[in-house]
């Protein structure tokens, strides 16, 4: 099966007006959370500090809230080997003693892990300052690479454009950050970058017809994106079956920011490239080039 990839008849407005909607929204998503938690995703407890506690046993999840009833419980997930894996909130000295001697009571087998409130916002900032630092370093090093300021806006705005609207998505379906998932975040950034400077480096730098670079430079990235995305995919089954949920929650973040990749690639990044060579005018924003123009 061949895959073309004709926008000669559309506008680079068009193009790039679905993925700026969705950006507009994301960003207010994040907003909201950032109001409510202090982080523009929901923190997990390696950010927000709390209590994890991992046992073995055949209890349902509603006989362990019982157990529980009197303790600030988050949640109770599945473990691995039919384990289960609890979460609760901060508590304070006198009621973590009054917990951990239920825990020794009921489940003495359990293995307790306690994160403080201190070092979890220190871990917060730290996470901020590595994504921070590490999308200005790429800024920086694609800035340095094509020397034109509007080719490097539309590789830098569609890689940004990924990490919102991933990290809104995780919001909506309930993915926390944790250590593990802001890993995955950064990861993100790599992707993105790799396949938009494939766009940009074909558009740029070789001779021809625009729309013929264009669709040469989207059948490679096709086949770069689908074979990634099935090996992400096959983890994320495998972890999910095998119930590893930190290996889960990162491919499924990673599967969420290579889907945003495509759109942001091939609409935000191949629109605003589009504009630049019709001489990146105003009204070049509304009027489609002719199909087969020259860049």
């Amino acid at each position: 099966m061949t895959f073309t990839y004709d926008i000669s008849k559309y506008t680079p407005a068009q193009l790039c007006a679905i993925p700026m909607v969705i950006l507009v929204l994301s960003l207010i998503l994040l907003g909201f959370t950032y109001m409510q938690t202090g982080l523009p995703v929901t923190p997990g407890i390696e950010f927000q500090g709390g209590i994890s506690v991992t046992v073995m046993t055949d209890d349902t999840a509603d006989e362990i809230s019982a157990i529980f009833a009197q303790f600030p419980l988050i949640s109770i997930n599945e473990g691995i080997g039919g384990g289960r894996y609890i979460l609760f909130e901060s508590m304070s000295d006198s009621e973590f003693r009054e917990f951990a001697l239920l825990i020794d009571q009921v489940y003495p087998a359990a293995n307790i892990n306690q994160t403080g409130e201190t070092f979890g916002k220190t871990l917060q900032s730290q996470a901020l300052m590595a994504l921070f630092f590490s999308f200005i370093g790429m800024s920086i090093v694609i800035s340095l690479v094509f020397r034109n300021i509007v080719p490097a806006f539309a590789v830098i705005i569609a890689s940004l454009a990924d990490i919102v609207m991933t990290a809104a998505v995780m919001n909506i379906v309930g993915i926390q950050l944790s250590l593990g998932t802001m890993a995955a975040l950064l990861m993100l950034i790599a992707f993105s970058v790799d396949s938009d400077v494939l766009l940009t480096t074909r558009i740029l730098r070789r001779q021809g017809k625009f729309d013929e670079k264009i669709q040469g430079a989207f059948r490679t990235g096709w086949a770069m994106a689908t074979t990634t995305l099935g090996a992400i995919f096959a983890m994320w089954v495998v972890s999910t079956w095998a119930q590893i949920t930190i290996i889960s929650e990162m491919s499924a973040v990673l599967l969420i920011g290579l889907l945003f990749d495509l759109m942001n690639t091939w609409l935000t990044n191949a629109g605003i490239l589009k504009w630049h060579s019709e001489g990146g005018t105003l009204s070049n924003l509304f009027k489609p080039r002719k199909k087969g123009g020259r860049s």
